[in-house]
C-alpha cells in the first residue's frame, strides 16, 4: 500500500484532532483535581440502598460544607468532594450519613500543596519531553541528508503535543460534566503516553534512518513509505494488545482507576496513530520545505 499519497490527509486528520481538543480545553477548561486545587474526597459504601444524591445533600446541609459534589459509585457507594476539611468536620460527616455508611477513603489536601504539586507536575511534563527531544537530536545527529537532526526532533515533539492534546481534551469534556478530574494518576498516565508513543516513533524513525543507508530511491517519500509498511504491524499488534490490557482495567478496576485507564487508551491510540502516520509525513513536509527530494 502506497501511504505517501495519504500523507496530506493524515496530517489533516491529525492536526483536525488536536484543534478538536485544545478547543475543548479553551471552552471546558480542565477541571482540576484536589491534588491540584486543594480539598477533601470522601468515598463511602451503604449496606442497603443508597439514598438520593438529593438527600445526601440536605442530610449534609447543616454541616456547611463548601463546593460540595455528590458522585454516586455503583449500586452502594458515593463520592463525596469539598473544600479541605478538619478531622473534626470529617468525623462529623460520618455521624450524619449514619451507621450503614462505611468509609473507603478518605483524602486531605491542603490549598498550598495542591499549588505545588500542580507547579511540579508542569515542571516535569516540560522537562521530560524536551530531554526525549534532545536524546533523539543526539541519537539522529548522524544523519544530515536529507533529514537535519534537528528535524527528527521537531517531529518528535509535535507527535509527543499531539498524544498529550487529544486524552487531554476528551478529558475536558468529560469534566465539564463532573465525569473526571485531572489528578497525579492522571498526570501519571499522560507522562507515560510519552514515553510510549516516543518509544514507537523512534522505531519508526530508526528504521527511516536504516532504510536512507541502504535505499538508493532518490525520493524521501517511497522510503518513507517503505518504512512504515515494515513496522505498521508491529506497531498496530503492540498497541492493540496494551490497549485490551487497559479495557479490562477500565471495566473491572474500579473507580480509582477508571479515569487512568481511559486515559491510556486514548493516549497509546492517538500515540500508535501519531507514531505511523503523523511523525513520519512531518519528516516528509520538512525535507519538501528545505527543499530535499
Amino acid at each position: 500500500m502506497n501511504f505517501f499519497r495519504w500523507g496530506n490527509i493524515f496530517l489533516i486528520f491529525s492536526g483536525a484532532l488536536v484543534g478538536l481538543s485544545f478547543a475543548s480545553i479553551l471552552l471546558f477548561g480542565l477541571n482540576l483535581g484536589i491534588d491540584f486545587v486543594g480539598g477533601a474526597i470522601l468515598e463511602v459504601e451503604y449496606e442497603n440502598s443508597r439514598p438520593s444524591n438529593e438527600e445526601i445533600q440536605s442530610l449534609l446541609a447543616n454541616a456547611a460544607l463548601i463546593d460540595l459534589q455528590v458522585q454516586p459509585i455503583g449500586d452502594k457507594g458515593i463520592i463525596l468532594r469539598m473544600e479541605d476539611i478538619a478531622e473534626e468536620k470529617h468525623q462529623e460527616i460520618l455521624t450524619t450519613l449514619g451507621e450503614q455508611a462505611k468509609e473507603l477513603r478518605f483524602e486531605a489536601i491542603g490549598p498550598v500543596i495542591g499549588k505545588e504539586l500542580r507547579e511540579k507536575s508542569l515542571r516535569i511534563a516540560i522537562i521530560s519531553t524536551l530531554v526525549i527531544a534532545v536524546y533523539i537530536w543526539l541519537a539522529f545527529r548522524r544523519i544530515t541528508r536529507p533529514v537535519k537532526s534537528w528535524q527528527w526532533s521537531f517531529a518528535a515533539l509535535v507527535v509527543s503535543v499531539h498524544d498529550i492534546a487529544i486524552p487531554l481534551g476528551v478529558l475536558a469534556f468529560l469534566g465539564r460534566y463532573g465525569f473526571a478530574q485531572i489528578s497525579i494518576p492522571i498526570v501519571v498516565a499522560l507522562l507515560t503516553v510519552i514515553g510510549y508513543s516516543i518509544n514507537d516513533t523512534v522505531v519508526v524513525f530508526d528504521r527511516i534512518r536504516e532504510n536512507l543507508e541502504k535505499q538508493r530511491d532518490p525520493l524521501f517519500g517511497n522510503i518513507v513509505n517503505i518504512s512504515i509498511r515494515e513496522t505498521l504491524m508491529r506497531s498496530i499488534s503492540t498497541g492493540f494488545s496494551t490497549i485490551l490490557v487497559l479495557v479490562a482495567i477500565l471495566i473491572s478496576g474500579g473507580e480509582t482507576l477508571r479515569y487512568f485507564s481511559l486515559t491510556l487508551i486514548i493516549g497509546i491510540a492517538a500515540g500508535t496513530w501519531s507514531s505511523l502516520f503523523l511523525a513520519p509525513f512531518l519528516l516528509v513536509k520538512l525535507v519538501e520545505r528545505k527543499g530535499g527530494s
